[in-house]
């Protein structure tokens, strides 16, 4: 009796995020978004949906083209995502993440409203800062020989992380799941991804051209709203960067720390720079949204669970 009133009064002092329990049990793939525009592009297509509320986030569970899903928002920027993947992992039970948003082109052959499926992720500002003296930048570390150039002072150096099964060592780019990407490949070249947005249809606000949809390649992450042309050539040259965003490398890094396969779609809305006039990011947020919204609905269709 003394010890289990002991073991009740401990449980009481733990912290709620220890003290805390599954809220659902049936294994589901989780249809993450950053923020409102992603999810208001999914959120009308979850059937039975219920609603948990967590630290502030809003989880939704029910159904999606008949498969189990639940979806949430992440939050903008690295460390949201980070702390949110990992909240919905202790959660909830988790088959696998599945990410859709908007993001910003870094390689010059996409245009705005493509889809791109990249193979990897890379977290593009994991760097030293060198010191600079009259014989040129002195990092305060080695260089890996597999790092990639450095623009200015900044020195890339990887993350170093491992999981249950690999031992921990610096990663520059963490691959999203072969199984998933093969789903995403297979699926492509049948959808046709959208011009404008139902309803918000303008000269200004339509594209001129057929967004495609491009599986491969390397996407880049940092806690940066990146509109530079000259950080974007940096990208595209010395990291083969095909897309940039605020989320993505962080939700593949927890999801490789706890073995969760993982997949990530982004939409461009901007071309984080390279624009012949001002950053588009506004103006086809929405777009954005919905043709990365429309390729994970066919991706979820196509999923074996």
């Amino acid at each position: 009796m003394i010890r289990a009133l002991f073991l009740a009064l401990c449980a009481l002092l733990l912290p709620l995020s220890v003290q805390a329990k599954p809220l659902d049990r049936t294994p589901r793939t989780v249809v993450m978004t950053a923020f409102a525009p992603e999810w208001d592009a999914l959120a009308h297509t979850v059937a039975k949906p219920r609603t948990y509320k967590v630290n502030g986030l809003t989880f939704l569970t029910g159904t999606m083209a008949g498969k189990p899903v639940l979806l949430m928002q992440s939050g903008v920027s690295m460390v949201n995502a980070a702390m949110n993947t990992q909240l919905v992992l202790d959660r909830f039970t988790v088959k696998r993440i599945v990410f859709s948003g908007i993001a910003g082109g870094v390689d010059p052959a996409l245009s705005i409203g493509d889809v791109i499926v990249a193979e990897d992720w890379a977290q593009y500002l994991e760097v030293s800062f060198a010191r600079q003296t009259p014989q040129g930048w002195v990092v305060p570390e080695p260089v890996d020989a597999d790092a990639p150039p450095p623009f200015g002072m900044m020195f890339p150096r990887g993350v170093r992380l491992g999981n249950a099964i690999d031992a921990p060592r610096r990663h520059y780019r963490q691959a999203v799941d072969p199984a998933l990407l093969a789903i995403a490949r297979k699926i492509a070249p049948g959808l046709t991804l959208r011009r404008c947005v139902e309803g918000q249809a303008t000269s200004a606000t339509c594209l001129a051209h057929e967004p495609k949809i491009v599986v491969g390649g390397t996407g880049v992450s940092a806690g940066v709203y990146a509109d530079n042309a000259e950080f974007r050539d940096y990208l595209a040259k010395a990291w083969n960067a095909r897309v940039l965003d605020m989320e993505s490398a962080a939700v593949v890094q927890v999801a490789y720390a706890n073995q969760v396969p993982v997949i990530v779609f982004r939409s461009l809305s901007d071309l984080a720079g390279g624009d012949a006039g001002a950053n588009q990011m506004t103006t086809f947020m929405a777009l954005a949204s919905v043709n990365s919204a429309d390729v994970v609905r066919a991706f979820v269709a196509a999923l074996p669970d």
